[in-house]
């Protein structure tokens, strides 16, 4: 019998090769066979600085010495409580409640029910959630409901919540967004929730900072609330610390996980504005927020994040992003036989001659032909697209292309 782990989004039928990694550093991953492959995609999205970054290790080494787990519900410790306040230090200010939990889906749920939560505590009806063409917010069954639907999740339909879809503002299109969301908060929804800059799952979509703007101004005009899922985009990945930034934009809600902890250890949080945690405030038990995991704000994945602002308030991760964004820049656009080639911050894709839709056999041709030259691409269809840790260096980004390069000559 081979392995019995069952890998996520793997079709084990098809007998694909599954290699065994014993160590990382870096960019870099050391597989037990003794070869060394280049992390381009930050292991799906989580490393930032790099992976076994020393701080980070040494944060979680400490901390495990000390208390590794803790009930969350009506209990406190130490790393929680500094990683709260020192989120709320670089953080928009207005979003001022910190909630904990252990993954981007999870802390989708959790702002789909504050959404919900605040219009129950102040006696409205509203109920509908407005999302966006091809978006993806995670696999969970909310999560899965405002996403897109297709092959990701057409066998679970019948769990799916309704949603109101407004369309992709592709160039030139902008307008029709506008106004498809104009009419949906006209119409009472509850919440938009959007990815901001980058639908990521979706094929790393990607619009301007102005429409991000205009849809926020859309849903304040109408007193809907904002959700920003910024999962994937936040800590530098789209070349801020958030990519609500470059609108100017503050969110009712945000998401965030992934890079939370350098990519080190699954935490997430849902940060909300004063508002929202009012509308859940009261004497009254029954109108407590009723959410939590038992790993909630587990004391060894904060310290990992504590370890994480370290390292963005006191070394130069932003010059290291805005060096990165460049090299990437130059590199996509400089591919020949592609489609599309675009970037935002150190995102960069593009789109494959060829190639039909997510179940294409093109990309699992690529991945194989990255695999035996010793990089990690994961390419989205028909979309491949690079993603690396913030400390690759140019050889090993040149040795990415280089692969890139060759599967479009080929």
């Amino acid at each position: 019998m081979s392995s019995p782990v069952w890998h996520p989004f793997t079709q084990h039928g098809l007998g694909e090769p599954i290699p065994l990694i014993a160590r990382a550093e870096g960019a870099f991953l050391y597989g037990a066979d003794g070869g060394r492959t280049i992390d381009a995609i930050s292991s799906w999205w989580v490393t930032t600085h790099g992976h076994c970054h020393p701080r980070i290790m040494a944060a979680i080494a400490e901390q495990a010495q000390k208390l590794d787990q803790l009930i969350f519900a009506g209990w406190t410790h130490e790393p929680a409580e500094t990683l709260a306040a020192g989120l709320r230090a670089i953080m928009p200010e207005a979003l001022t409640r910190v909630f904990f939990s252990d993954s981007g889906s999870t802390s989708v749920e959790v702002a789909l029910k504050m959404a919900l939560g605040f219009w129950a505590g102040r006696n409205e009806p509203r109920h509908r959630i407005v999302v966006m063409e091809h978006s993806y917010h995670g696999d969970t069954i909310g999560a899965m409901s405002v996403g897109a639907r297709g092959v990701f999740n057409r066998a679970y339909e019948p769990l799916l919540f309704d949603v109101e879809t407004v369309p992709f503002p592709a160039a030139g299109a902008e307008q029709a967004a506008f106004d498809a969301l104009d009419r949906a908060c006209r119409a009472d929804a509850a919440a938009f929730i959007v990815e901001p800059l980058v639908l990521g799952a979706g094929g790393m979509l990607m619009y301007p900072p102005a429409v991000l703007a205009e849809m926020r101004a859309i849903c304040a005009r109408h007193g809907v609330l904002f959700i920003a899922d910024e999962v994937m985009t936040a800590w530098g990945r789209t070349g801020t610390l958030l990519a609500c930034e470059q609108a100017g934009v503050v969110p009712d809600i945000l998401c965030l996980s992934k890079g939370l902890t350098g990519g080190a250890l699954p935490l997430a949080v849902t940060m909300a504005s004063e508002p929202v945690f009012a509308a859940h405030y009261s004497d009254d038990r029954a109108r407590m927020f009723f959410h939590s995991s038992s790993y909630t704000a587990n004391p060894i994945a904060c310290a990992a994040a504590n370890a994480n602002l370290a390292i963005w308030r006191e070394e130069p991760v932003p010059e290291r992003i805005a060096a990165l964004a460049a090299r990437q820049a130059a590199r996509i656009s400089g591919l020949a036989g592609v489609g599309n080639a675009r970037t935002c911050g150190t995102i960069a894709a593009c789109d494959l001659a060829g190639a039909e839709g997510y179940l294409s056999d093109v990309a699992p041709r690529l991945m194989a032909l990255a695999r035996e030259a010793g990089v990690l691409l994961r390419p989205l269809g028909d979309t491949v697209y690079v993603m690396p840790p913030y400390c690759i260096d140019e050889p090993a980004l040149d040795a990415v292309y280089a692969v890139i390069a060759e599967a479009v000559g080929g």
